[in-house]
């Protein structure tokens, strides 16, 4: 190209999960690589994170389903590529991407999209929903299991059509994770003490937000299960207006006398200090994870994980060496895996942790991701090496 690239990402908010997680992880790595990235969404708390790594965020009602305002967004991101000169177009959701596909064809620019999570398929009209996610010149699955979901739920990726699905697993952040010597006593110390954490008591802990195939439920079933009560077990994660549900949570508790177990914390800004806390972290989500961010950042960090055996843990566990996988909604079986965790020698624990770490930096890191998402941007941009080495791997 004769210019720098400018890339947009379109996304319907940037409060916190995977999706938000990943555009901030790509925002950097093309503002690295010398061009310049863009961001449309709502907005939310991780702007300030976006920008901060070089990111240029614009404002637009994005995660709007109604039609008309899909409409008025297609037409505001038109003119966006054009008064900007934007060379490249990455939806991260699906109704941005509808907004997102009409301004990238009337742009006659390159149009990708990725998959984050399963999508539901309840009748035909959700299906042409959800299909905008595989209009892409190219589409990334954020799992082999995701990838494997799209060839059979879309029939992409199929035959001469192969090489348009591409699967690029989730990375998480090096600077971040994968060194608990770089978390502080301090940071520690500070999370202990808003957690109300008691010295000497095994700390379990469920991240996630609190909705209801996240399985908290199971998970407190389990403890009940657990028959003890010296483990403390931390639930992190905003309700994000979901208030009915916390409640329900909140009386399972008392009901099952667990008052003096369970703690719900809230949103946490530090992961790595709040995996530090935890002797044995828990995904116990009863829907299959697209890929189970937590699963590779307990590894990273050198924490036991119990995972349900369904979706992305399937790839990101190795069962017995870094962690356990238990039959989804299954608490019986959760808490006897809670009991092997919870209970491991040092020497056992010290040798899955170095597994986990290991398993974690050779396929998970987050230069991984970045580098194969970049390379897919390249190649469709026409940079002639990126170009030649897609064509050397179809022949």
């Amino acid at each position: 190209m004769s210019k720098k690239p400018i890339v947009l990402q379109v996304l319907p908010a940037l409060e916190t999960g995977g999706v938000e997680r990943t555009a901030v992880d790509m925002t950097k790595a093309i503002v690295d690589a010398g061009w310049t990235a863009l961001v449309a969404s709502q907005g939310g708390r991780m702007q300030y994170e976006l920008e901060r790594v070089g990111g240029e965020h614009i404002v637009m009602p994005l995660a709007s389903k109604n039609p008309l305002q899909i409409h008025r967004n297609a037409a505001n991101l038109t003119a966006l590529v054009y008064d900007r000169g934007i060379d490249l177009i990455h939806a991260r959701s699906r109704a941005p991407a509808w907004s997102a596909l009409m301004a990238a064809r009337r742009g006659k620019i390159p149009f990708v999209t990725t998959f984050h999570g399963t999508y539901g398929l309840k009748g035909p009209f959700k299906k042409l929903y959800n299909s905008v996610m595989t209009r892409g010149d190219r589409v990334i699955a954020n799992s082999n299991f995701i990838a494997d979901r799209v060839r059979t739920d879309y029939g992409v990726g199929l035959g001469d059509d192969a090489g348009r699905l591409i699967a690029v697993p989730r990375g998480i952040e090096t600077t971040r994770f994968f060194n608990p010597a770089a978390v502080s006593a301090e940071r520690i110390i500070q999370l202990a003490e808003k957690w109300r954490l008691t010295d000497g008591l095994p700390v379990i802990m469920l991240p996630g937000r609190l909705t209801r195939w996240k399985g908290q439920t199971v998970l407190i079933e389990a403890l009940k299960h657990y028959g003890q009560n010296d483990v403390i077990c931390v639930l992190v994660g905003d309700d994000q207006g979901r208030t009915k549900y916390r409640e329900e949570l909140e009386a399972m508790v008392r009901d099952l006398d667990l008052e003096s177990v369970v703690r719900f914390v809230g949103n946490c800004t530090d992961m790595a200090a709040a995996y530090m806390l935890a002797d044995v972290v828990v995904s116990a989500s009863t829907d299959p994870e697209a890929f189970g961010r937590v699963a590779v950042e307990g590894q990273a960090m050198g924490r036991p994980v119990i995972a349900t055996d369904h979706g992305g843990a399937r790839e990101t566990i190795l069962p017995g060496k870094t962690g356990w996988l238990v039959p989804p909604g299954d608490a019986l079986e959760l808490a006897s895996a809670l009991r092997k965790a919870v209970h491991l020698d040092p020497d056992e624990r010290a040798e899955m942790a170095s597994a986990g770490r290991a398993h974690v930096m050779d396929e998970y890191k987050v230069e991984l991701m970045t580098a194969r998402t970049m390379f897919i941007y390249r190649e469709l941009l026409g940079f002639p090496e990126a170009r030649l080495a897609a064509e050397a791997e179809k022949t």
